[in-house]
């Protein structure tokens, strides 16, 4: 709970300086603001990419538009619907010519406190990450050159381009540069939890306890019971370490025979086979199915699995195996943390506090009319 209650002033200080528009029918312009964009603390903000209102609303534009896929079916917004924090409610997401992704689309929020934007760690930034659904064959399958044609041949594009960059050149760079500085505004504070934390909201006593359960780890010698949630999923935030990969863990879905890649397609070291990313739980009510295949269905699916389902393999993380509220007798025995009943409905009651209705709903990240 330490580490909740230190960010208090500092979320009370962000959420009391939100720059409003005095005149709603006036556009406004320039700069976003910078402690909007940092309300949960300190970022690394690209210097070679300000984040503008101008290039705010290109990239919003540019994330529902179809044109940006081969076949004109698939837009951005395809697999990131506002209405379910920006996830597409399908186990494996689908893309042109009906094909099928590896992966479920994660959710897209509070990306600016995130240094690894792709399930297995791949992408370091937003502008990095863009290019990739737009090129894979399996999602967009539009090479970005032929995207900038495309586009440059659409009336409406070229001023908007000029107003976000200062000329009506529209490059690949420009495009992945006006999808990042959208999704950088995409953030997600206003849940229940967030005004607990600003002292506008009292939780339930079921609320309260799963609060306490999340961000406790267990220790049964010493008499504290935990659900060992916070250990990952770190801070208010709900999200992985930004250290490097230490945000990516194998959080014991498969055993060795059945391990997927995750980021050891990326660093090619066997001791990161198994290892995805930890995503935030922001909204993780609206979000099902879950984890990176969307293999489990519901959050009491999600909950049972790292009670007594984990399967044992090389690269399972020790932030797991090292959990349990019971005695651990055999350091080769079943791994599980022995939560009771009460306690898996406590957690969840806090899960759903992290839901966020003004987010889904916000007309700032709905398609523009």
């Amino acid at each position: 709970m330490k580490n909740i209650l230190v960010l208090l002033l500092l979320i009370s200080f962000f959420s009391c300086s939100e720059k409003e528009n005095p005149n709603p029918q006036e556009k406004l312009k320039g700069n976003y603001p910078v402690e909007e964009l940092l309300y949960f603390g300190d970022a690394n903000l690209p210097t070679d990419n300000i984040t503008t209102y101008e290039g705010v609303e290109l990239g919003r534009k540019l994330f529902y538009d179809k044109r940006l896929s081969s076949d004109g079916t698939i837009s951005c917004a395809s697999c990131h619907k506002q209405e379910l924090a920006f996830t597409d409610g399908r186990a494996k997401s689908i893309g042109v010519n009906n094909e099928e992704m590896p992966v479920s689309a994660m959710s897209l929020v509070n990306l600016t406190w995130n240094s690894r934007l792709t399930w297995d760690g791949k992408s370091k930034t937003l502008e990095e990450q863009a290019i990739l659904p737009l090129e894979n064959h399996k999602e967009m399958n539009q090479d970005a050159e032929i995207t900038a044609q495309i586009l440059s041949e659409i009336p409406e594009y070229p001023a908007l381009f000029e107003k976000a960059f200062g000329s009506e050149e529209i490059t690949p760079q420009k495009i992945t540069k006006a999808l990042a500085q959208f999704q950088r505004t995409l953030i997600s504070n206003n849940s229940k939890y967030d005004k607990y934390l600003r002292g506008e909201y009292q939780p339930t006593d079921s609320e309260l306890r799963g609060i306490q359960l999340f961000f406790t780890h267990p220790d049964a010698e010493q008499g504290i019971r935990g659900g060992n949630c916070g250990d990952c999923h770190l801070g208010s935030l709900t999200s992985g370490s930004t250290l490097g990969f230490e945000g990516l863990h194998n959080n014991g879905l498969d055993d060795d025979a059945n391990l997927k890649d995750g980021l050891f397609a990326v660093t090619q070291n066997r001791f990161d086979k198994g290892k995805f990313r930890t995503p935030s739980l922001r909204n993780i009510a609206l979000t099902a199915p879950y984890m990176h295949d969307g293999r489990l269905q519901t959050l009491e699916k999600v909950i049972e699995h790292y009670d007594n389902g984990i399967k044992k393999s090389q690269t399972l993380s020790s932030l797991i195996t090292a959990a349990s509220n019971d005695f651990i007798t055999d350091p080769n025995g079943e791994v599980r943390l022995a939560l009771t009943q009460q306690e898996k409905k406590d957690i969840i009651a806090f899960l759903e506090m992290l839901t966020d209705e003004e987010f889904i709903t916000n007309p700032k990240f709905s398609e523009p009319k």
